[in-house]
């Protein structure tokens, strides 16, 4: 799939960023000790000592518990490293501190997605798509709602994708059999979710008209050929 469109940078985070004063800063000691930690933790980073990079984090949290940009940069480092279930519940816990926060619902969606906690996912896609417009968030939330078996609501998130304008420019990416990576609009993504849904439905007819339209959409799109394939044998 696309890869995912993190709008935290916090790899590349200046020391500027992470070196915001702190509200509840109020001692010569504390600073010393901020301005220390911050220095280790962009040498961890340079490094790519992550452990390191981590533990600094946890430190500033502690000592400066209203700075909430310590806690989304760990969130970052949690789900870059893969360790979706800490990305997931630090992600939660910065929601439940500040629940604007895209770094926290884009990072609980996919983590949550990647344990398989669709049910838990989804909300947060949804939550991601009002917020930003995203249309990765919106076909990512059809596609949650077609794996809970809720088909009807994927239905209405693909015709939502397929009227937007951008979805004929927007890319989303698929693996083919070779190993490789075919990238396709969106909007060819969604009609071929609408096959699926279809399909799943027993119907027939249906699915093989959406997986045709997105074939007129990409002609070489592997998946959809694939999916005409099944729907013939309804």
């Amino acid at each position: 799939m696309q890869r995912i469109i993190l709008i935290l940078a916090f790899f590349g985070l200046s020391a500027t960023t992470l070196i915001a004063q702190d509200q509840n800063v109020d001692t010569e000691a504390n600073k010393k000790a901020n301005d220390a930690d911050r220095k280790v933790y962009q040498m961890a980073m340079r490094y790519n000592d992550l452990a390191v990079a981590r533990m600094k984090l946890h430190e500033l949290m502690e000592r400066n518990p209203t700075n909430l940009s310590y806690l989304e940069t760990l969130v970052s480092l949690y789900f870059e490293a893969g360790q979706y279930t800490s990305a997931a519940v630090s992600a939660l816990d910065l929601l439940e501190r500040n629940d604007q926060s895209l770094v926290g619902i884009e990072v609980a969606a996919y983590s949550l997605e990647q344990l398989g906690a669709f049910d838990r996912a989804l909300p947060q896609f949804e939550r991601h798509y009002l917020l930003t417009g995203n249309l990765f968030s919106l076909y990512k939330t059809a596609y949650m709602q077609y794996s809970l078996n809720r088909q009807e609501e994927a239905l209405n998130s693909i015709t939502m994708i397929v009227k937007n304008p951008k979805s004929s420019d927007e890319k989303v990416g698929f693996p083919k059999a070779d190993n490789t990576n075919q990238e396709v609009s969106i909007k060819a993504a969604a009609l071929n979710l609408k096959g699926m849904v279809f399909m799943y439905q027993k119907n027939k007819t249906e699915a093989l008209q959406a997986f045709n339209q997105a074939l007129e959409l990409v002609p070489d799109f592997e998946l959809a050929k694939e999916n005409v394939k099944e729907a013939q044998k309804l």
